[in-house]
């Protein structure tokens, strides 16, 4: 092998080379190569004939340095029997996430303390009218619906049984399962949604949900019509914002984005925003595997083994990139690889989730979590 006959190089060479490469450049590899072709073409899966898409934040354990640290910020803890106070750095990754196409709109790594309801709003600049947006109990507030209305983007979001004087009712199982109502800023907001340009009043409909648990999830939207969209749709799509949370797992354990490989804060948000283009990438390239998997007749539907997936566009990375094979060749040997050891969907299964201790957590993560690459 060719390779083998080539001068190494140092470390510190190799950690000089990376910084000449700024992070954004993965940013815009994900918006140019991957988002943007894909709505330029039309050709992405819907639900009611929307794009749907989820936002949802998530800490992201950092390394710990003083340069860290000013940049991002530190969550104190405490730990042990002593309760001995302590800190580490932490940042905060939100994401608006194409849950039916796998794709990565927009993502950014943003200060520990940094408020999720203003980094989604941030995400709303990614967004197109034929988009509907998911957003789970941390986003309801009336200045987030109020930008969402602004901009006409369709939104699904949960609510507390605390959050509107309607949800609680709902929750209470009083009045109609969906009531339209017109809603108005807290008299502490009512200035600044009016400095920001947004509307003082909003309608929108609260839907109840019965889950098979019996416990009622209510729902605020912006779908008002309920014979175009029906309360009995809303179970379903709801679900959909799962996506988000799977695609945090892949993140943080497939992928290992937190086992960082610099400490600097170029070198993190290098691995940040590598990984969200990564993710995406796989998306693609296993679309036509998974279109195979579809047409497959069998007892239970089959998905893309992405442990597999991974692997093969980690250890084909360079083929993709520099291969001498026209790409119709490259993508077909890619394909049979992509195909082996597929996943069943057992739709309808509900095992038992253990909860750890915050203990049992820190010490799984300090001494027994193992990084596999």
């Amino acid at each position: 092998m060719l390779w083998l006959e080539r001068e190494t190089v140092t470390a510190s060479a190799f950690c000089q080379a990376r910084y000449k490469l700024k992070h954004t450049a993965f940013i815009e590899l994900n918006q140019k190569g991957i988002v943007e072709p894909m709505v330029a073409e039309g050709d992405y899966r819907q639900f009611l004939g929307f794009r749907v898409l989820a936002v949802d934040g998530s800490m992201v354990m950092l390394p710990h340095t003083e340069e860290t640290s000013k940049t991002f910020g530190t969550i104190a803890y405490t730990n042990g029997k002593d309760k001995q106070p302590g800190e580490h750095c932490y940042g905060t990754a939100s994401v608006l996430y194409d849950v039916l196409n796998r794709i990565a709109v927009d993502a950014t790594l943003a200060p520990a303390k940094a408020y999720e309801v203003d980094l989604a709003i941030a995400h709303l600049q990614h967004t197109i009218a034929t988009d509907l947006l998911l957003m789970d109990r941390n986003y309801p507030s009336y200045r987030m619906m109020a930008e969402l209305c602004h901009r006409q983007r369709a939104f699904v979001i949960r609510c507390t049984a605390h959050s509107f004087n309607t949800a609680r009712q709902l929750a209470k199982g009083k009045g109609l399962a969906s009531q339209v109502v017109t809603i108005i800023p807290p008299d502490g907001h009512k200035a600044d949604i009016r400095q920001r340009g947004l509307p003082e009043t909003i309608t929108v409909r609260f839907v109840r949900v019965m889950l098979k648990t019996g416990e009622a999830e209510i729902l605020v939207t912006s779908l008002l019509d309920e014979h175009t969209y029906p309360s009995a749709d809303f179970a379903e799509l709801y679900r959909l914002r799962w996506g988000i949370e799977t695609f945090y797992g892949i993140l943080k354990t497939r992928l290992a984005l937190e086992n960082f490989t610099g400490q600097s804060v170029e070198a993190i948000q290098q691995d940040f925003y590598a990984t969200i283009y990564l993710t995406g990438l796989e998306s693609i390239l296993t679309d036509t595997a998974q279109a195979h998997l579809d047409d497959r007749n069998t007892r239970h539907p089959q998905t893309v083994n992405r442990a597999v997936s991974f692997n093969v566009i980690k250890n084909q990375a360079f083929d993709l990139l520099f291969s001498q094979l026209d790409t119709e060749t490259l993508m077909q040997q890619l394909t049979t690889l992509f195909l082996k050891n597929p996943l069943s969907q057992r739709h309808g299964r509900n095992p038992t989730r253990r909860k750890s201790s915050p203990r049992a957590l820190l010490i799984f993560q300090k001494r027994k979590k193992k990084h596999c690459f």
